[in-house]
């Protein structure tokens, strides 16, 4: 077997195999319908233990990489130039079924970190940030994406601001008015709302079982598409790893996709899904989240990583316009995410989510 495992490595063994193995299968050297070996076999060709196989596995079978057959073993499912041949159907899970409570968040420790950023930057916390946000908030979030996404950025392409909503705005003046815009349709009711307001031509989607349907993508005149690939609201869908790579063929190199990312943190998966931005190879997808979920809806707190041909776009179009976002609390969230509070506090809400679906 050509797979080679580095047991020294800070990257845990099953993250290691999963990475070759979904290489394999994106390069195509493992095609459609192709078996995969045995978890036994792969753990005595790599002398690995068998359980490090199945998460590797599990992982690949949660993104819609392989599927299984009862008594047979695994199966290439994705294919990306044919769509959906025979999906693996990502779970469904209704969105008011598990609620992040006051009591779930850690404000004793966020109390802490409040009166530590006081004492340590004293009246800095007063100082005007740059427009686009403070240096030592884009620094954070740099790098926690690249710890929990595996999104690999520089800070230059973070952008700040008072809200999903807000940056809806900030894109639509950075990317033109002129454009058609298109969303899911159903989908989170604010994203029509700032569209309509903003008076641009737009165009709802139809949305199935696994995302957009392929009809409307097709036929559609957009060129700007908006989507949540994990648990679109209302709908709770999750699209699987071949309708996010469909998404980016219709994208191609002369449009664009707005992601957004929305409370993908507490994913019950092994692992969260692959972002379509960290997927793509055009430069061509703005990814958007915020922490209202993760923290509190009354931190109206959110950021997007542009792609990097934007940024200069950015700069000369809405650059003017201050950061929205006091130093202060750019300052507080910086040192919640850096400290390791901030995904200790994320880890203890997946667990407790995954027990009380058990329960359910």
């Amino acid at each position: 077997m050509k797979y080679k495992i580095n047991k020294l490595s800070d990257t845990p063994i099953y993250l290691q195999l999963y990475e070759q193995i979904r290489g394999d299968i994106i390069e195509k050297r493992i095609i459609y319908g192709e078996k995969l070996p045995s978890k036994r076999l792969v753990s005595e060709e790599l002398g690995i233990s068998v359980i490090s196989v199945e998460h590797a596995y599990s992982l690949l079978y949660d993104e819609g990489y392989i599927n299984s057959k009862e008594r047979s073993g695994y199966f290439v499912a994705y294919s990306e130039t044919s769509g959906f041949q025979n999906p693996v159907k990502l779970p469904v899970l209704p969105h008011r079924r598990f609620e992040v409570s006051h009591n779930d968040f850690p404000f004793s420790v966020f109390a802490k970190t409040m009166r530590k950023v006081i004492s340590e930057y004293g009246e800095g916390i007063l100082q005007k940030s740059d427009n686009s946000g403070c240096n030592e908030f884009k620094e954070a979030i740099k790098d926690y994406l690249m710890r929990s996404r595996g999104i690999e950025i520089n800070k230059d392409r973070i952008v700040i601001g008072s809200g999903a909503e807000y940056l809806y705005g900030i894109i639509i003046q950075m990317l033109g008015r002129d454009r058609i815009y298109a969303t899911e349709n159903p989908s989170y009711e604010k994203i029509e709302a700032v569209y309509r307001a903003n008076g641009i031509k737009y165009e709802l989607l139809d949305f199935g079982e696994d995302g957009i349907k392929s009809e409307a993508l097709v036929n559609t005149n957009a060129d700007v598409l908006h989507i949540t690939p994990y648990r679109s609201f209302p709908s709770g869908v999750t699209a699987d790893v071949s309708k996010r790579y469909e998404y980016l063929r219709w994208a191609g190199k002369n449009k664009y996709i707005i992601e957004e990312d929305f409370e993908s943190e507490f994913s019950v998966l092994s692992k969260p899904a692959e972002t379509v931005f960290s997927m793509s190879k055009d430069d061509n997808v703005i990814y958007l989240n915020t922490f209202s979920k993760t923290i509190s809806p009354a931190v109206r707190i959110g950021y997007m990583v542009l792609p990097q041909k934007l940024v200069s776009v950015f700069k000369e179009k809405v650059g003017f316009y201050s950061c929205s976002v006091p130093t202060f609390e750019q300052l507080v969230i910086a040192d919640f995410i850096s400290s390791g509070n901030f995904e200790r506090h994320i880890n203890r809400i997946r667990r407790k989510k995954r027990r009380n679906i058990v329960k359910n």
